[in-house]
């Protein structure tokens, strides 16, 4: 069981009887108190996706939760359920659209990477690689010289996310997405 100060981001603790993401955490020392710091967290519900912000001291004790990641590549959509089949057994996980909303906007057929996250063998959620590759679906056209200046443009994909890309990039380009801040990072 580590202490609050411990427990980094993206660990999957157990606080009331749940399963949460801790997604961010910010350390403050409070002046007058005799050398405790305080973590407030952000978490969210594994399950539900409900955000819980919570305050911890550094000595407080935490579970780390049980949870499983499993590599999976995307097979296809069936309505609202989305389904991912293991790379190395073949079982097919399905989860909600409402639960992988935002994890979506990165993924395509061709995807690699993806872990599916399992809490006692039930499909939760996903989790992505730091960075993807995606074809631009559509963007202004490119301009000549572009390259020399760092003016951008957006650019939208066929999975519905827009990222800001620069002026010399082009519709048909495979580019490289950083996940976490949702940049441009590069031709692939």
């Amino acid at each position: 069981m580590p202490r609050a100060s411990e427990i980094k981001k993206n660990s999957a603790v157990e606080y009331d009887g749940r399963v949460y993401f801790v997604k961010d955490i910010e350390r403050s020392v409070p002046q007058g108190r005799a050398g405790g710091s305080l973590y407030r967290m952000r978490m969210y519900d594994v399950v539900t996706g409900q955000k819980l912000d919570e305050t911890f001291k550094d000595s407080d004790m935490l579970n780390l939760a049980d949870l499983t990641r499993r590599e999976a590549t995307f097979s296809y959509a069936d309505g609202d359920e989305y389904v991912f089949m293991d790379t190395e057994d073949f079982t097919q996980y399905s989860l909600n659209r409402e639960a992988i909303a935002d994890e979506l906007l990165f993924i395509s057929e061709d995807t690699q990477g993806v872990m599916v996250i399992l809490l006692k063998d039930s499909p939760v959620s996903l989790a992505l690689p730091p960075t993807v590759e995606l074809v631009i679906e559509e963007t202004d056209p490119s301009v000549k010289g572009g390259s020399a200046t760092a003016r951008t443009k957006p650019a939208r994909f066929a999975t519905g996310l827009v990222v800001q890309v620069p002026e010399h990039i082009s519709t048909g380009d495979r580019i490289r997405i950083n996940v976490e801040e949702r940049k441009f990072l590069g031709r692939a």
